[in-house]
């Protein structure tokens, strides 16, 4: 019989020994009880029992702990949905530029403004004071001219003039014709006098009003100054994050275009302003013109192919005409590019992009934005490289200055 068996069968045997004080009265199934307990307890643990007793052990445990947690933390989504996740950080980052680089424009604008409130404040300030010079000098001669009459008036009995003889102050009412020219000219003494006085009072009354108001201007000015400031340092390094991410692109060979491009880029208005001259446009709206067609130095194997438009990363870049996106190129000496195809055979290429709104083969119209400048590839500085060519391939380039200028565009 295997041990256990036996064990058990002990067990569960009557008790045959009688303990040495005798038999135990009362209750002898309560002893046996305590007996088989105590046995049980200090039986040990042999072969496999140790381990289905320490795994129920750990079962229990872990039960417990689960049951805790259950209690004390809430419930969590196990994933969010779909249409709640966030876009890619190059998305976000693009965003992120596009919206920085106008509230930069309209706080510099606001900037501007109130820059020009507090000129035009100075500049009447100054003009309140001189105008006060000129109300002092004639109300000093206004005065003057009554002072005199009235002592005119006291030396010769209320005439500012006396009489030509003897013969006309005869008759009284020939006295009191005499007077009335007298009596005109003070009274119109006294008008002006009054006038001048409400003017100046009103000049006055303005040049205090616009003293108060000087050091609200002045703190709306610094305020808004501040805040251009650190707008700019945001853009700044936004700029900075969207270079990275178009130089990470490069290196993992994906320079995917941004959802942007679903929207096509642009306004209306910006539409219709591109196409302004007719149906072609610049390639950008602000910008500097640097590195022009044909142009030697060490950056370039030959001659430079195109012309260069500084501009910060992360601008706009448009189309300049209606056609469609035949190339894009992802590394290399022109970084991220482009390259749109239009009527007659002209091709207009676009390069060292930060990202790309378009992909081969879609539709672009005039002044649609395409992308946003960078410094990809063989670049010194953020700007855009922008060629015409009579083929989509490098070297068929000529001098894209020129060929807008034919074409209805001035740079």
């Amino acid at each position: 019989m295997p041990g256990s068996l036996a064990q058990a069968a002990r067990i569960a045997r009557p008790a045959a020994a009688v303990p040495p004080n005798g038999p135990q009265r009362g209750r002898p199934g309560r002893t046996r009880d305590k007996i088989a307990s105590m046995r049980r307890l200090y039986r040990p643990i042999r072969g496999p029992r140790l381990l289905p007793r320490a795994g129920a052990a750990v079962v229990s445990v872990l039960c417990v702990l689960c049951a805790v947690c259950a209690l004390g933390f809430p419930s969590l989504p196990s994933a969010p949905p779909e249409t709640a996740r966030a876009p890619d950080r190059a998305s976000r980052v693009t965003s992120e530029v596009l919206r920085l680089a106008e509230e930069v424009e309209q706080t510099r604008r606001q900037y501007e403004q109130a820059q020009r409130a507090a000129k035009e404040e100075r500049a009447r300030s100054r003009e309140i004071d001189r105008l006060l010079q000129g109300r002092r000098v004639v109300s000093d001669t206004l005065r003057e001219d009554v002072g005199s009459a009235a002592r005119a008036e006291y030396r010769t009995g209320g005439f500012t003039t006396a009489p030509a003889d003897e013969s006309d102050a005869e008759d009284p009412l020939e006295l009191v014709a005499l007077q009335v020219p007298d009596a005109r000219r003070r009274a119109r003494l006294a008008r002006m006098m009054d006038e001048d006085d409400r003017k100046s009072r009103r000049l006055v009354a303005e040049g205090e009003e616009l003293a108060l108001a000087r050091p609200e201007l002045d703190k709306d000015s610094e305020r808004l100054r501040e805040q251009v400031r650190a707008v700019e340092a945001r853009l700044v390094a936004a700029r900075g994050d969207l270079n990275t991410l178009a130089q990470a692109a490069i290196d993992n060979g994906r320079c995917i275009p941004l959802r942007r491009a679903a929207a096509g880029g642009g306004t209306g208005a910006e539409h219709a302003a591109a196409q302004a001259n007719g149906r072609w446009t610049r390639p950008v709206t602000s910008y500097q013109l640097t590195a022009g067609f044909g142009g030697v130095g060490a950056n370039w194997a030959s001659t430079h192919s195109g012309q260069d438009f500084a501009v910060p990363s992360g601008t706009p870049v448009r189309s300049i005409g209606a056609g469609t996106v035949v190339a894009a190129g992802c590394g290399g000496a022109f970084g991220i590019s482009l390259v749109v195809q239009h009527e007659d055979g002209w091709y207009s290429q676009y390069a060292h992009l930060a990202a790309t709104f378009v992909t081969p083969g879609q539709q672009v119209r005039a002044g649609q934005w395409i992308g946003l400048s960078g410094t990809t590839g063989n670049s010194t500085g953020p700007h855009l490289h922008f060629e015409i060519r009579t083929s989509p391939e490098f070297g068929s380039a000529v001098d894209p200055v020129p060929w807008l200028n034919a074409h209805g565009v001035r740079l």
